[in-house]
Order: structure tokens, then C-alpha cells, then sequence
């Protein structure tokens, strides 16, 4: 990390945390933080970061378990449906083919 960073600033943090670079503003907050380790305001906001990252992370691939399920299912009858079209072309051929009584 470079020590005397411009570009290391609150709003800087800022703009990063709102496009949802987390980990960003979270290390500019941890690098304000070592110049100004008394800044209430700064501990706030890493706090805040820091609960938004790990929220994030705790939340980021839960809705993802019942999308794969959803896709099973589909997959599944996809499968069953395929084979009963071609279940019902083999009934409807062999009636064509059949001799009449």
C-alpha cells in the first residue's frame, strides 16, 4: 500500500462502496484510519462496510441453491416430456401401420 496515496480519501471511499466495491472502501477506510486512528466517523464507516461485505458474503449464493433446484425439476420433466412424445409417435405409427380387423 502506498503510503501517501492522493487518491485514498473519504469520498474516494465513498464512491467505491457505492458502485459495490466493498473491499475497496473498506481499504481506504483501513488506510485513513492508520493517519487518523481517533476519527469516530471513520470506524463507523469501515464498520458499516465491513457488515455490508460480510452480508454479502453470507448472502451471495443463497438464492442460488433454489434456482438449481427449479433447473432440476425442469431438466427432469423436460426429459419425461421428450419421452413421452416419443412414446406417443411409436403408439401413433404403430395404429397406422396395424392391419385392420
Amino acid at each position: 500500500m502506498i503510503e501517501d496515496n492522493d487518491f485514498y480519501t473519504e469520498t474516494m471511499a465513498k464512491v467505491y462502496a457505492d458502485q459495490g466495491y466493498l473491499e475497496k472502501s473498506a481499504e481506504i477506510y483501513r488506510y485513513l484510519l492508520k493517519r487518523e486512528p481517533g476519527r469516530q466517523d471513520l470506524i463507523e464507516k469501515l464498520s458499516e462496510i465491513e457488515n455490508r461485505i460480510i452480508e454479502k458474503k453470507n448472502t451471495g449464493n443463497d438464492h442460488l441453491v433454489p434456482l438449481f433446484n427449479q433447473w432440476v425439476d425442469l431438466v427432469l420433466k423436460h426429459n419425461r416430456l421428450k419421452k413421452l412424445q416419443k412414446a406417443s409417435k411409436m403408439v401413433s405409427n404403430l395404429s397406422r401401420h396395424s392391419p385392420d380387423e
